[in-house]
């Protein structure tokens, strides 16, 4: 009887392979980046092949230093960067073009048209969405229309989209020699494609976009015993191992922090952050900015829905500060860097390198850093960035107590940022609620485990899942109101100046 789940976690900076026990603890690891490739200002790519490659090597290594076999794994669950978006040939496997990343804004005009033109509301009420760079079905467009031959491939039959658990899985299961071209409803739920209501292709989207249905994949719930199948290939597993469980990065975080019930909510620190609040079997539509989209479908149950905040750049803001500024040498050094200084010293700092995402949505935003006197020092740009981190956060969480209508009681987190003492302490004190990290923090790779692990009965249901959910650490509020108050006060103001710098047409 096999005594462990795996999961590829494949994100926007690395793939991991991860495999956890019954009690949801981790057996092994093994992670691998990728490159980022920047062609262009605002243009943001990664290689298909590469991640490819990553996710065979790592899933490989996972298994040998955990002692394991691929027999000691009774399922696989695939996470990833949802919105990144990969167009291949199933002949043989070959993309027609690097893969366009979430973050990308080249499809900025073709977001501002589908505004223009009225179909902003359309879009809206059937997938929960703005028209905006940040998803799917406008770089799909763009490839359609600019890269030699595509469309012509894609009527043809010769052209399939995914994000990148789609091309995972597509190649896990055989690729040219009878991969499963398929997803779920939490991917398709990103692609501005997807009516919420029918959890199906919407043929009026599709005609908006230009997309021909045959290029997309089959949507699935994101636990499904058969829907997946079986991983095939010989390099990373020597036996055939079901694929049962697939989940968008955020709503996999989501899974693994256990927010079941409405009311729910987490928030995942990364490249970028993501709040996500569980709405249950309701529809909510967001009249504040945010999105509506599904939290999970389990097997056999209904899909339950969430609203999300999105936010483009906390976590790669730290990683600027140490490629492009040079001022640190790896994330932790922003936390020593910040302690230098009592606060900010009347600097903030908005990184909307990508323009800004929930709940401005201005892809004519640009980032900038205001309030600079000759007292300033590196450690108060470092204090702003993480300060940027929480503020963003704050703007999300007060527009999804709007749109709810709920008071957040405690913020659950997770990412790689939460290992940042300052920078949670800081969360907590411009929300003004105990911030909670979780004993397991890597709850993308854990949510899809628990997700392949529902479907073939390694865990029985979500309340065994519950009971493996412990707290590792606490941040409680220590700011005063008038303090919290006057610092994001300053922070709206810092976010107008950002405002109108690119012409958008």
């Amino acid at each position: 009887m096999p005594e462990f789940v795996g999961a590829v976690d494949q994100g926007t900076t690395s793939t991991r392979f991860m495999i956890f026990d019954h009690d949801g603890g981790e057996v092994a690891k093994y992670q691998l980046e990728h490159r980022q490739i920047l062609p262009r200002s605002g243009w943001v790519e990664h290689d298909p092949v590469e991640i490819w490659e990553r996710t065979n090597s790592v899933m490989q290594n996972a298994i040998r230093t955990g002692g394991l076999s691929p027999a000691d794994l009774a399922a696989i669950g695939i996470t990833n960067q949802r919105e990144t978006t990969v167009i291949w040939d199933p002949r043989n496997g070959q993309p027609y073009h690097n893969a366009i990343v979430w973050q990308d804004t080249r499809t900025d005009t073709i977001a501002a048209a589908l505004e223009r033109d009225g179909h902003g509301e359309v879009i809206r009420r059937k997938a929960g969405l703005p028209p905006a760079t940040y998803f799917s079905g406008g770089k799909i467009k763009w490839i359609l229309d600019n890269v030699e031959g595509v469309r012509e491939a894609a009527e043809r039959g010769h052209a399939l989209f995914g994000n990148t658990d789609a091309w995972v899985l597509w190649n896990l299961t055989g690729g040219p020699g009878g991969g499963i071209h398929a997803t779920d409803v939490t991917n398709a739920s990103r692609t501005m494609l997807m009516n919420l209501e029918t959890l199906d292709w919407d043929d009026e989207l599709l005609e908006i976009f230009g997309i021909p249905r045959a290029m997309l994949p089959t949507i699935n719930p994101s636990s499904h015993a058969e829907a997946f199948g079986q991983a095939r290939t010989s390099r990373p597993l020597r036996t055939a191992t079901p694929i049962t469980g697939v989940l968008g990065d955020q709503q996999a975080a989501t899974v693994g922090q256990v927010c079941f019930n409405p009311g729910e909510a987490k928030n995942t620190y990364g490249t970028g952050n993501f709040l996500v609040l569980n709405t249950g079997a309701e529809l909510v539509r967001s009249t504040s900015g945010l999105l509506t989209t599904v939290a999970y479908q389990f097997d056999g149950s209904p899909a339950v829905y969430a609203l999300e905040g999105s936010i483009a750049v906390t976590g790669s803001a730290v990683q600027w500060l140490r490629d492009q500024m040079k001022i640190i040498e790896d994330a932790p050094a922003s936390e020593r860097l910040a302690r230098t200084v009592e606060d900010h010293g009347g600097v903030y700092f908005v990184p909307a390198f990508s323009g800004l995402f929930a709940p401005y949505w201005r892809s004519d935003a640009r980032g900038a850093i205001v309030g600079l006197t000759r007292y300033n020092t590196n450690g108060h740009l470092a204090r702003a960035t993480l300060e940027a981190i929480c503020y963003q956060s704050r703007d999300v969480v007060e527009a999804m107590e709007k749109d709810a209508g709920i008071h957040l009681g405690v913020l659950r987190v997770d990412g790689g940022v939460t290992e940042n003492d300052l920078c949670m302490q800081i969360q907590a004190d411009v929300l003004g609620v105990p911030v909670s990290r979780p004993v397991v923090a890597e709850t993308t790779a854990l949510g899809a485990a628990y997700a392949a692990g529902l479907a073939t009965g390694f865990w029985r249901d979500t309340d065994e899942l519950r009971s493996h959910w412990s707290e590792s650490r606490r941040w409680e509020p220590e700011w005063s109101a008038e303090r919290r108050e006057e610092g994001y006060a300053g922070w709206k103001k810092a976010v107008q100046r950002t405002l109108d710098w690119v012409q958008v047409s």
